[in-house]
């Protein structure tokens, strides 16, 4: 279990990283990104930032851009952020909500069946 203070600093990561995507980032292909998700290492050598992306065809490309952007907007949260350390990022594919819509599917077939 996190500490409060990784909890803290993943939620710190979260807003701030949505914030530089959504105004600093002019990449076309990282529009459309919801972050979902954040996982400090709890020496804060890296941080894992779970996203989910709107159009599915574009997932790869952009998971590359953000990844290849990673140290501009590591750069960007160093200005933002007042901690001792800030991790290397590393995006990743959230795919939970691939996995609960799945079981939402499954959930509503059975309630056909009654």
């Amino acid at each position: 279990m996190a500490s409060i203070k990784i909890e803290r600093i993943n939620h710190m990561i979260m807003e701030e990283v949505s914030k530089i995507l959504m105004l600093e980032i002019k990449d076309e292909d990282i529009k459309f990104v919801t972050i979902t998700d954040c996982d400090t290492a709890g020496d804060l050598s890296y941080a894992k930032i779970y996203v989910t992306v709107l159009d599915k065809e574009k997932q790869e490309e952009t998971l590359k851009a953000l990844n290849n952007a990673s140290s501009f907007i590591r750069g960007e949260l160093a200005k933002r952020i007042e901690i001792r350390h800030i991790p290397e990022l590393k995006f990743i594919y959230d795919e939970s909500i691939v996995y609960g819509e799945h079981i939402d599917k499954i959930i509503d077939k059975l309630n056909e069946g009654k």
